[in-house]
């Protein structure tokens, strides 16, 4: 905001009437005063002190600077030159101080000294007849062409200091937007990242029970009815969790979605196994007794059994899969999740490729280590370390940080 204030104070001081003509009325300025000086020069008998003083000469010497006046931005530098050199032939130095005027404004550097300290020189010693020199005349004309360099050097410098507050402003405007971008898509992928862990196992569950359905159609009246009921239960607890993940989206004000629901831990995986061993999926789980761990790394615990399981209801149905989760207080979390080799290869749902993907960022994100891959007896291992974070302890059953 300060940036742009500056800005704004600095356009409001350029708006004047000088600000608001182009470049090009701007140059016709220039060579319209330059003209009326040079020709007063000419035309005035006791101002005739340069080497050359045939009237013709002055005219062509006059003809020539103003016409490089028309390139006066271009190419100050020759400007300068072109204009010291009429100052030495003829006197007449309006040509001189527009092109240092022109040059300051453009670069303040060792070139633009030197030409000023020539056209100083030339000024002084090639242009004033020895009866009327004098130390007034010498401080003069140093006096006029420092004016001239400093005049163009304050305007040179303002343009640039609008220049930098304008990029600084274009700058500061385009991080904004990137800012905007990046948490526009952290946030995409936070809302897919928690649909998928919400609706992908309950969805593969239903999966489950009605392949069951479809196999054992000829079953008992009791037993298609009760895989009815557990299809229905599981639709209905997806549905209630798909609703209260959108209902917490459209109002989360909390920092990195930490209020997003559900929010499970290892507490309940008993219940998460249960859900599998309805569908037929034979899950053996196993927890270090007394084993408290943070939330964060609870619930990533929990996310990865999750998707391991949902990966074995897709992609290994009914195969034995074993649960294993143990840890030591300020060390590290281990958990995995292993299945022996599928009896069946079809795929009851397809896989967006994005789950073990979401797991490995999960861990990594909390400084932990991730692995999934096949087993030398052609089962499925997903493995993860996670971090205990330092300064947890556990008090009264409950860790705090």
């Amino acid at each position: 905001m300060q940036i742009r204030e500056r800005l704004n104070e600095q356009r409001a001081a350029a708006a004047s009437l000088w600000g608001r003509v182009g470049p090009r009325t701007r140059d016709v300025i220039f060579i319209l005063v330059a003209l009326v000086t040079s020709i007063n020069q000419i035309v005035m008998p006791q101002l005739d002190e340069g080497l050359i003083h045939n009237t013709l000469a002055l005219v062509f010497a006059v003809v020539i600077g103003t016409a490089s006046l028309w390139w006066r931005r271009a190419h100050p530098v020759a400007l300068v030159v072109i204009g010291i050199v009429i100052i030495g032939l003829t006197a007449i130095y309006m040509f001189a101080l527009i092109g240092l005027f022109s040059l300051a404004i453009r670069r303040r550097d060792r070139t633009l000294v030197i030409l000023a300290m020539i056209g100083i020189v030339v000024s002084i010693l090639g242009s004033t007849r020895p009866d009327r020199f004098s130390a007034g005349n010498t401080v003069a004309t140093i006096a006029v062409i420092l004016m001239s360099v400093l005049a163009g050097a304050y305007i040179g410098v303002r343009r640039d200091l609008l220049v930098s507050l304008r990029d600084q402003v274009t700058q500061a405007e385009a991080e904004r937007d990137l800012r905007a971008a990046q948490a526009r898509i952290a946030e995409r992928s936070r809302i897919a990242r928690e649909m998928h862990d919400v609706l992908a196992h309950k969805v593969s569950l239903i999966a489950l029970h009605a392949g069951g359905l479809e196999v054992n159609s000829y079953a008992e009246p009791r037993a298609i009815e009760q895989a009815a009921h557990l299809i229905g239960l599981t639709a209905r607890q997806a549905l209630a969790d798909l609703r209260g993940v959108l209902g917490v989206l459209r109002a989360d004000e909390s920092p990195e979605g930490s209020d997003l629901a559900p929010q499970p831990s290892i507490g309940d995986l008993p219940a998460l196994i249960e859900s599998s061993s309805q569908a037929g999926v034979r899950v053996e789980l196993s927890i270090s007794d007394g084993l408290d761990v943070p939330e964060v790394v609870g619930r990533t615990a929990y996310r990865i059994v999750q998707e391991a399981l949902t990966n074995v209801h897709k992609h290994a149905r009914r195969a034995a899969t074993q649960v294993s989760v143990s840890g030591v207080q300020g060390t590290a979390v281990t958990v995995e999740v292993r299945n022996a080799l599928p009896v069946s290869v079809d795929t009851l749902l397809p896989g967006a490729g994005a789950g073990l993907i979401g797991l490995r960022e999960r861990v990594e994100l909390l400084g932990g280590q991730f692995v999934s891959g096949e087993t030398p007896e052609g089962g499925w291992l997903v493995k993860a370390s996670i971090p205990w974070p330092k300064g947890s302890l556990s008090v009264d059953g409950r860790v705090v940080s």
